[in-house]
């Protein structure tokens, strides 16, 4: 009889996170993040709150979140084609220390 081949950890994680995650809004928005914003602005911006189809980002400084407000638009259409549908309605961004999840 011959054994398997090891199975690589990081599918079962990935796996084992997606059935963990919260169903929300909030837990898609911050899972499809940096694909949809890409790596640049998800290093410097993080969907830290979602209200009535307002997506709260939390950016790294100022500057970043005026720069976030100018790319709302089309960052909602990318975020809502992912998500399948549309449910993020408008982007409010803001500077705090603590942006980024734990």
């Amino acid at each position: 009889m011959s054994r398997r081949a090891p199975r690589p950890l990081s599918a079962a994680l990935e796996r084992l996170s997606r059935e963990l995650e919260p169903a929300t809004l909030l837990a898609e928005a911050q899972r499809l993040w940096p694909g949809v914003a890409g790596p640049a602005i998800a290093a410097e911006a993080w969907p830290k709150a979602e209200r009535g189809g307002v997506l709260t980002i939390g950016c790294s400084s100022a500057v970043w979140a005026s720069e976030l407000d100018l790319m709302g638009p089309p960052l909602i259409e990318r975020l809502n084609e992912a998500l399948g549908r549309t449910a993020v309605h408008r982007l409010r961004c803001v500077t705090t220390s603590a942006w980024r999840p734990v």
